[in-house]
């Protein structure tokens, strides 16, 4: 706008240079005048142009600023905004990875201390009395747990027999059941070669056939030692504390299952010698409150009876009760009579003797 105005000008410049060659003088200084005039409005007006561009512009620079700075607050909070959830959540994740990594820590050392568990107890289990203790041990936990700490009335620990053999355990189960005889016993050397597949296959079918003679072997002791005539029940229990080495029979050695079964001697594990026990602990119950509601009836027969007499005996002393009410009665009667007769004879009002009436008695 400004060059235009400026070429404007230049142009007028030129005209009026050529307008005072060519014209007289007045003329030309009217032009002159004229023409200056006409420059002090042009200056004026673009000095006022200038002023309102520079006004806009400012303004418009100053918008713009208070706008950008909008923005980029706008722009800074929402980053800032944005950082912090990103840092909370990033915090958070972190924080909950240290504890899971914490936890694996723990489950970690859990399992070490179950590994070094594992080794103690393979190595105490290597040994046969030890074994065994373990098994003996077993074995009186689950007797406590379904009959009671100390309840020697439904089995002993420990039992010495007439022939001088002593049985892990004995039930005093009620007739006709009697006295059986449970013994703990651990096969497990030849077991573990026998399962373990990184051993030759002739090996393990040498721990197979050894597996089988074991079992069979206790089988026997069981029942030459714990099962006499007139002392303890026709049969008695192998208690075997694995429950790995009980399915491992049951499932593969069905002969060892039939042997026993001749043999008189009940293979049982942890779980099914609780439910055996749990089963005889219930017939026992049964027989204790079939036993007091025996006595309960017999006790009621008595009462029956007893009632029986009461009533004879209430009957009599009713009727002589009744006896005695009839003869009060009469009593009065005549105890009125005489009374009347003391009035009369007090207001002097007898008669003849004729008229006097017998005084009944």
């Amino acid at each position: 706008m400004e060059y235009l105005i400026i070429g404007l000008l230049i142009i007028l410049i030129v005209l009026v240079i050529i307008m005072l060659f060519k014209g007289n003088n007045k003329a030309n200084l009217d032009m002159l005048e004229r023409l200056s005039r006409f420059e002090i409005s042009i200056n004026k007006n673009i000095l006022d142009f200038k002023s309102d561009l520079e006004k806009n512009i400012v303004n418009d620079f100053t918008n713009m600023n208070e706008k950008i700075d909008v923005r980029l607050d706008n722009i800074n909070k929402t980053v800032h905004d944005r950082i912090d959830n990103n840092f909370e959540k990033t915090n958070k994740t972190f924080t909950e990875v240290v504890e899971r990594l914490s936890k694996i820590d723990e489950a970690q050392k859990k399992i070490d201390n179950l590994s070094m568990d594992i080794v103690s107890l393979e190595s105490v289990l290597t040994d046969k009395k030890t074994r065994g203790i373990f098994g003996e041990v077993n074995l009186n936990n689950i007797l406590k747990s379904v009959f009671g700490e100390r309840n020697d009335r439904l089995y002993s620990i420990q039992y010495r027999l007439p022939n001088n053999t002593i049985a892990d355990s004995v039930i005093f189960a009620p007739n006709p059941l009697g006295t059986i005889v449970i013994d703990s016993k651990f096969p497990l050397e030849n077991y573990q070669i026998m399962v373990d597949k990184k051993k030759d296959d002739s090996i393990r079918n040498v721990a197979f056939k050894e597996f089988k003679r074991d079992v069979k072997k206790h089988i026997d002791d069981i029942h030459d030692k714990y099962i006499i005539d007139g002392v303890t029940s026709d049969s008695a229990m192998m208690f075997i504390p694995a429950e790995a080495i009980f399915a491992e029979i049951n499932a593969y050695h069905y002969d060892l299952v039939e042997y026993a079964y001749k043999r008189r001697v009940w293979l049982v594990s942890p779980t099914t010698l609780i439910s055996t026990l749990s089963m005889i602990m219930m017939i026992v119950q049964n027989i204790e409150r079939d036993k007091y509601a025996n006595i309960i009836h017999e006790e009621l027969n008595k009462l029956g009876i007893e009632f029986t007499r009461f009533k004879e005996r209430f009957d009599k002393l009713s009727k002589s009760i009744q006896t005695v009410n009839n003869d009060a009665l009469s009593f009065q009667v005549t105890t009125d009579k005489i009374k009347k007769r003391f009035d009369k004879i007090s207001n002097v009002e007898l008669k003849d003797e004729e008229n006097i009436d017998l005084i009944e008695i």
